[in-house]
């Protein structure tokens, strides 16, 4: 059986188990929008899953957490700073399973990175790369900023700060470019690309948390979010710096259901919805149930 009939094949079997463990997993393209919802995911953290059809249709998932709740811990994926390209990809499922995380969502953009069609992609699982930006993981720094990207710093004692840093390097990871600052959207943010997004904001003290998941490219299901639809959608939920991460086939949101990933949007690596591109870093969260 070909590789992409195997995934087609993976992906059908987990809506019909979405069906089954409350219906949060979003069904993808061919197969309709999903019902909004709104739910407690974990002690801290909420999710909420908004279905628009207005300006397109747009299958956004927002998850709120907040810092200083009970049991909330943070992790950037490890990277071995020594070697060359300091990373194993991965899948968001993967490094939720190997760290024992609750939610997990897909990070810095990396190189080298290969789309060539029929004929595969790189990176697979385990084959070695580099991310854009500045990253650290408990404390040891790995990548330097190589483009004056934007970074997430989350210090040990939770407290979060985006693109200033301000205390000991504890976790740190880097997005593409900022779209929210100061409470207020910047300026000439594009408004004509619509892609899968993922984003990740802070509120003003930096102990509220809020990540963006847009579903994209996946025709009558979600057709993506632009750069000025994000700085919306972090306005409207009260957030005062917000940068963009990577996003296309990479943005993935993951959360751990009865022992296992379970992943809440569509993913759509290689133009097949459901599908989970390997990955440079991510970021994570340990919670309560």
């Amino acid at each position: 059986m070909s590789r992409p009939l195997i995934t087609l094949v993976v992906f059908v079997l987990g809506v019909g188990l979405a069906c089954e463990v409350g219906g949060l997993l979003p069904l993808g393209r061919g197969l309709g929008q999903p019902e909004p919802t709104t739910q407690s995911l974990f002690q801290g953290i909420k999710y909420e899953r908004i279905v628009q059809q207005d300006p397109r249709p747009m299958v956004i998932h927002i998850v709120t957490i907040d810092l200083k709740a009970n049991g909330i811990k943070t992790m950037v994926t490890p990277g071995d700073p020594d070697a060359e390209r300091p990373l194993e990809a991965r899948t968001t499922s993967e490094f939720l399973r190997d760290f024992d995380l609750q939610l997990a969502i897909n990070g810095d953009a990396f190189t080298p990175w290969n789309d060539l069609g029929p004929l595969g992609f790189y990176p697979r699982e385990g084959e070695r790369v580099v991310p854009n930006g500045f990253a650290a993981s408990r404390g040891t720094i790995y990548s330097q900023d190589s483009d004056e990207q934007p970074t997430l710093y989350i210090y040990q004692n939770n407290k979060a700060s985006l693109n200033n840093l301000v205390g000991k390097i504890y976790n740190a990871v880097s997005g593409y470019q900022l779209v929210v600052w100061g409470g207020n959207a910047l300026d000439d943010l594009d408004n004509h690309d619509a892609e899968p997004r993922t984003a990740i904001g802070l509120d003003r003290p930096g102990r509220r948390l809020v990540i963006v998941v847009v579903d994209g490219r996946q025709p009558g299901y979600s057709e993506g979010a632009t750069l000025a639809d994000l700085s919306q959608i972090f306005l409207d939920n009260r957030v005062f710096r917000g940068m963009n991460m990577d996003g296309g086939g990479s943005s993935t949101l993951v959360i751990e259901r009865n022992g296992e990933p379970f992943v809440l949007n569509s993913p759509v690596h290689q133009g097949i919805s459901g599908n989970e591109r390997p990955v440079g870093n991510h970021l994570g969260f340990s919670a309560n149930n």
